[in-house]
């Protein structure tokens, strides 16, 4: 009688969280177990608890790394926000990788770091990664971290030794571009918010401190993407680097999972192509809000919603037809994302419109589009229309100077306007490379037009509109 007592009371007494936690991931239900942690302050349960909740979170991210990479991730967030706990975080990190999360699992390694000083996995895991970046000084700081005596250091060693090399490299290519900027009459940009792909370090680069670099900040309250819904009803995912926003769409948890990935995937890579092609990147998170067509058409309109396929304006891009990420939306995103960059380079908002002419800011974008695509430039039945208009007598292509405040979209022939005003970019690519491509739009923007960006040009490259002009004519009817 006492035991079927005893029995009854077990049974009415309800689960704690961490019993839940348990027993879900002893029945290996994990999404299950992320739908009943996935939401909700982790301060609600009792801190002795909070442990075992995560272990469990933790187990379930260590399950499914190797075939289910997206669930994994979301299984690791949310482990490290009931404990930050050494394994919590490096399958967060891990997953981060694998789904391609780089800018996640940086900050999670350098939680990793800091919360963990004697682990040597996690200073060694970050400086592999931050080599792949070709951030040679990050890596160097976050290698000599790696504790003499642990198992990673042998690696560590050798690792540090590559870094090193390639630092003393990149201080010797830095003090080169500064002498040869300063015999051009100009000088190194400061202040901006844009940073080079290589750590802003000066030539004391060789000495660099893991916590103060840029991006690297362990102040962060947050490690990579957190979920929510906002008031509007619309799905929020973001971290240091993006605010991604999309309307439910009737999808149910594992679609939206790999919906949320594919598109996380696709920012990530344009964040390090447009770094890699432009030698900059954006350092203040940008919002990416993904519409069906029908969704952008009634906030759009439609004359626009039939003749873009993204925009940029007011720190935010939009994605027109993004409900299936196909590979010309990706491209469009690289191209939107580029405008990002230069709208940052000049002071954020839409300040980069105010500063350089149209032609300038969607060549740029255009520039990055082509190599994206790799592409050559314009398609063969643009270049040959522009040859017919060539071969008239006394006909011009459209100029440059017409597009100074009227941006290509607005011109007669918009796909041609595109065209012309990539190619310039790409005439300029060509002449002098990313470098003088940028210090030219510091030098604008941070002067706020003066001086204008066409003595801007003279400056940089010796060369006028008119020139330019002539360059892209000669480039057409040579292809």
């Amino acid at each position: 009688m006492r035991s079927l007592l005893v029995a009854l009371l077990v049974t009415a007494t309800p689960q704690t969280p961490a019993q839940k936690a348990k027993e879900l991931s002893g029945r290996k239900s994990w999404e299950e177990l992320y739908l009943a942690f996935s939401s909700g302050d982790a301060t609600t349960v009792p801190s002795e608890q909070r442990a075992g909740v995560s272990g469990a979170l933790v187990k379930g991210c260590q399950a499914l790394l190797k075939d289910d990479a997206v669930m994994a991730y979301s299984l690791g967030e949310r482990a490290a926000v009931f404990e930050e706990s050494a394994p919590a975080l490096r399958c967060l990190a891990s997953a981060a990788r694998k789904t391609e999360q780089r800018a996640a699992a940086e900050a999670t390694l350098v939680k990793g770091v800091t919360l963990f000083p004697k682990d040597g996995g996690f200073p060694l895991e970050l400086g592999k990664l931050l080599l792949e970046e070709q951030d040679s000084a990050g890596a160097q700081a976050a290698l000599e971290k790696v504790p003499p005596r642990t198992r990673e250091a042998a690696e560590a060693k050798k690792l540090l030794q590559q870094a090193r090399q390639q630092t003393l490299q990149e201080d010797s290519a830095r003090a080169e571009a500064s002498r040869i900027e300063k015999q051009l009459g100009g000088s190194p940009a400061r202040g901006s918010q844009t940073r080079p792909a290589s750590a802003q370090a000066g030539d004391d680069s060789t000495v660099v401190a893991l916590e103060t670099r840029p991006g690297m900040s362990v102040r962060t309250p947050r490690v990579g993407f957190e979920s929510g819904v906002n008031s509007l009803g619309m799905r929020v995912r973001a971290n240091s680097r993006y605010v991604i926003t999309y309307f439910n769409n009737d999808r149910d948890f594992a679609q939206r999972a790999e919906y949320e990935g594919r598109i996380v995937e696709i920012l990530e890579t344009a964040h390090h192509f447009v770094q890699k092609v432009l030698g900059e990147t954006r350092e203040q998170p940008v919002t990416i809000v993904l519409y069906t067509s029908a969704e952008f058409r009634t906030v759009f309109g439609d004359k626009v919603a039939n003749t873009v396929a993204g925009r940029y304006f007011n720190n935010a891009i939009h994605i027109n037809n993004a409900a299936e990420m196909t590979s010309q939306t990706k491209a469009t995103i690289v191209h939107e994302y580029v405008h990002a960059v230069m709208a940052e380079s000049c002071g954020g908002g839409n300040l980069d419109t105010a500063y350089l002419p149209m032609w300038f800011s969607e060549g740029v974008a255009m520039f990055v589009e082509w190599k994206y695509l790799d592409v050559p430039g314009p398609m063969p039945d643009m270049v040959e229309r522009m040859q017919s208009i060539l071969a008239m007598p006394e006909v011009h292509l459209v100029n440059l100077r017409t597009m100074t405040k009227i941006a290509p979209i607005k011109m007669g022939n918009a796909e041609m306007a595109y065209d012309i005003s990539g190619m310039a970019v790409q005439e300029l690519m060509r002449r002098e490379g990313a470098y003088r491509l940028m210090a030219l739009t510091r030098d604008v923007c941070r002067g706020r037009g003066q001086p204008s960006f066409d003595k801007a040009l003279m400056t940089h490259y010796g060369m006028t509109l008119d020139d330019l002009d002539k360059e892209i004519e000669e480039s057409v009817q040579k292809r």
